[in-house]
């Protein structure tokens, strides 16, 4: 028994048509998602500050993103914005942390002074 199997190159016009589908697929769902992404931070406008304050964001990081050509998705602008406000704040906690900017309340004694106890 054989197996027959008919492989058929697909012509150059096959390929051509394919080639542009995909393009235009491609482009549509790109269009689809700024849509949905514009949608989305025009959304976040309808929260308070104290919202926005809890997902690292302000009004002003919204009207910047908003203002932001048509073309461009302004949800990069958001996550970027959020993310170096939540980097400050663990650089920040981590020097609270390590005593960099607050001052010790015990005095401290200077290695040359020797302490007699009289007792």
């Amino acid at each position: 028994m054989s197996i027959y199997a008919d492989t058929q190159t697909p012509s150059q016009l096959t390929q051509a048509v394919s080639a542009i589908a995909g393009f235009v697929v491609a482009r549509t769902r790109q269009l689809a998602q700024l849509v949905k992404n514009r949608r989305d931070a025009s959304m976040l406008a309808g929260l308070d500050d104290r919202m926005l304050a809890d997902i690292g964001l302000t009004r002003g990081d919204l009207r910047d993103a908003v203002a932001e050509p048509v073309w461009r998705d302004p949800t990069s602008i958001l996550v970027s914005r959020a993310y170096e406000r939540r980097a400050s704040r663990r650089q920040t906690a981590l020097a609270y942390s390590e005593g960099v900017f607050s001052p010790s309340i015990v005095p401290s004694i200077p290695r040359h002074v020797s302490v007699n106890c009289v007792g």
